[in-house]
């Protein structure tokens, strides 16, 4: 069994996005332990922070769109990859906002 590092402090998300695509997972987590699908029934639905990269015109597009109905951007963005997620499964996927 190979002993597993351990994963430092982060100052932030960029920082932490940085590591994990230039660090192998499988040396922080013991994969063979990991439980597929498991059901947690009373805990709410929880967000997972995610890094994209987007043309800088489309960035300035959302940001301004975002101005214009008075919510952040990415709020904005959050509301569009759900209703079209929910547009190609016909309304049958729920998600959290």
């Amino acid at each position: 069994m190979k002993k597993l590092k351990q994963i430092p402090k982060f100052k932030n998300e960029n920082e932490e996005a940085e590591f994990w695509a230039t660090h192998d997972s499988t040396d922080y987590f013991d994969i063979s332990k990991a439980m597929v699908n498991p059901s947690f029934p009373n805990l709410k639905l929880s967000t997972k922070t995610i890094t994209i990269r987007i043309p800088e015109s489309l960035l300035e597009s959302l940001k301004m769109l975002a101005n214009k109905k008075d919510v952040p951007y990415q709020s904005l963005v959050k509301m569009f990859l759900d209703e079209k997620v929910k547009e190609e499964f016909g309304s049958r996927v729920k998600h959290a906002h």
